[in-house]
């Protein structure tokens, strides 16, 4: 989001008398408690419209307003950038000078010349950046979701007419045959348009259920004629290698799909027999780049906490959750500022969930005997600066990892803890000594992913009792003294609406604790009779706050709401 420099902002609603100097400055403090910008909050508060914003952006940065709703787009002129740029980049192509070939985007930043220059290389055309509202560009791209919609629901409609009438002999045969290969194609298609994660195709008593998860909840996309079921299955298997004539053992593949806009994903195949046949789930793996430290949700306390861990040469951080809470995306996006020529990064993972040009990666295989413990044990005589370790499962493996880090290397690795302070005693039952622990733990990142409030559909409201007691009770908990709870004056959820399929959430973020490791926590650690509870009242003392507490953050901000924030810190 581009934003208006505070002096400017300040100087242009005193003078209209939209509020006082003394109420900007009681503003500027939430802005600066909330780590946000004072412009999100003053229209938060409803001081001032979203649109009177952008109007004044628009003049500041002298850059006109897209208005791009106020006509039908054009499909061709839409489709000048595929969806997946459009959404990436927050850029969509409105309105076309064919004269000129001047191609009209709207965009959520203008004023970035390197997206800008990035378009002109892929269109061919001169572009012409408007400014344009988030909700509006989601609005927008919500327009690419209708479109791949009616073209999936079309050929899927197409693709099981004419696979019931196919007479082929062998399933080999059948899964090459022309209905069954665009069946799976528009499958894998719409899972990449709808953002899904996963493709589930389940095998009912009459017909096959496909489902996908979007946001982290499956949801219902198709129903299938059963005649269908095993040429579909038999098509996987031939594009996973695995043995098609197999249908009562357990089989995992992989295989990598290309888009006829050039989009690699890579999709992790486990086929696993059932009542009524085979079971078919894919996740899908984007090839895309890593997502930035601020895109994965961290506000400005936790980025530079992270900036400073990461800045070390030796040691060890860890990144703490339970699965699906977003572990590997975080350690690839730091991977990713710390991947520079003069570093040799070699990781070891079970699986790989994504390539990483320049990154020494290695495939964990048991039944040749490389594990996390042995693999680690090469890798030390590989001359690496940084080692990754996908996650650390045994006391060896936990051993070797320290050492390591003890040793001038600076380690990443996972643990499944509910919090950041719990991985010291997490460590400690593994059987590593205290005085290593001490020695060679900088910092521990625990988080969660939350569900985003959908912009299109967001509004706010007075909390009730029950919500504000709630907030109470989990502060308490975690040892904030009743006098220092402040809650929101106002809260914020989503009504649902079609670019959010009715759920009032779109997209996901992260929410996080950052615990760093000073002096006096590090003598707590070696200290006989580790004290879980105390350790965490020193860590608050020193600047440690929890998840919750980022949560609440984000959700005062609009971000997210409290059901997510409470049903994540309570997984």
């Amino acid at each position: 989001m581009l934003y208006l420099p505070e002096e400017k902002l300040k100087k242009v609603l005193i003078e209209g008398g939209f509020l006082t100097e003394k109420e900007f400055e009681n503003y500027k403090k939430k802005a600066e408690r909330l780590e946000s910008d004072i412009g999100e909050i003053l229209i938060s508060e409803g001081v001032i419209t979203l649109d009177y914003y952008y109007q004044l952006l628009s003049d500041y940065y002298k850059i006109p307003l897209a208005k791009s709703l106020s006509k039908k787009i054009d499909p061709k002129i839409l489709s000048f950038i595929p969806e997946i740029v459009a959404r990436e980049r927050k850029a969509v192509a409105f309105d076309f000078d064919e004269k000129n070939n001047l191609l009209k985007v709207a965009m959520s930043d203008p004023t970035d010349i390197q997206t800008i220059e990035y378009l002109e290389r892929l269109t061919g055309k001169k572009i012409e950046p408007y400014l344009e509202t988030e909700q509006n560009l989601e609005r927008l791209l919500s327009i690419y979701a209708e479109q791949s919609t009616v073209q999936f629901e079309e050929v899927v409609r197409k693709s099981v007419q004419a696979a019931s009438r196919m007479k082929v002999r062998g399933l080999e045969e059948a899964a090459k045959e022309l209905p069954i290969v665009q069946l799976l194609d528009a499958l894998i298609y719409y899972a990449i348009f709808s953002e899904a994660s996963d493709i589930h195709i389940e095998p009912l008593e009459k017909e096959i259920l496909v489902r996908f998860r979007i946001e982290g909840l499956l949801r219902e996309i198709a129903r299938f004629p059963k005649e269908i079921l095993d040429p579909l299955v038999a098509r996987i298997k031939l594009l996973s290698s695995l043995k098609i004539d197999v249908h009562y053992i357990p089989q995992d593949g992989r295989f990598r799909f290309t888009t006829k806009t050039g989009q690699v994903v890579d999709l992790r195949v486990s086929i696993m027999p059932q009542l009524h046949g085979e079971k078919v789930v894919m996740r899908l793996l984007r090839a895309t780049r890593p997502l930035s430290l601020p895109e994965l949700g961290l506000l400005k306390s936790s980025l530079e906490k992270v900036k400073k861990a990461i800045s070390r040469s030796f040691g060890s951080i860890f990144i703490c959750g339970p699965t699906g809470s977003g572990k590997t995306t975080t350690l690839y996006s730091i991977l990713s500022i710390l991947n520079r020529p003069e570093v040799n990064i070699v990781t070891i993972e079970d699986p790989i969930e994504y390539a990483i040009k320049y990154v020494n990666q290695i495939q964990v295989n048991p039944q040749a005997g490389l594990t996390f413990a042995t693999g680690l044990r090469s890798i030390l005589r590989e001359d690496p600066d940084i080692i990754l370790v996908g996650e650390i499962r045994d006391k060896e493996t936990a051993e070797i990892a320290t050492h390591a880090a003890l040793t001038g290397h600076l380690l990443f690795s996972t643990l499944h803890t509910n919090d950041a302070p719990t991985a010291v005693p997490r460590l400690i039952e593994m059987g590593v000594p205290k005085f290593l622990v001490a020695a060679t733990l900088n910092t521990v990142i625990a988080q969660r992913l939350v569900r985003k409030i959908c912009k299109n559909c967001i509004y706010s409201y007075k909390p009730k009792k029950s919500e504000i007691d709630a907030i109470k009770e989990q502060l308490l908990i975690l040892g904030v003294k009743e006098e220092e709870i402040e809650i929101p004056r106002l809260f914020f959820r989503g009504k649902g609406c079609p670019i959010c399929h009715g759920s009032g959430y779109k997209g996901r973020t992260g929410i996080f604790e950052i615990l760093d490791i000073n002096d006096q926590l590090r003598e707590m650690i070696g200290a006989e009779g580790f004290d879980l509870e105390a350790f965490k009242k020193v860590a608050r003392q020193a600047g440690y706050r929890t998840m919750f507490e980022d949560g609440l953050k984000k959700m005062e901000l609009g971000i997210t709401t409290l059901e997510e924030v409470l049903r994540a810190v309570r997984e």
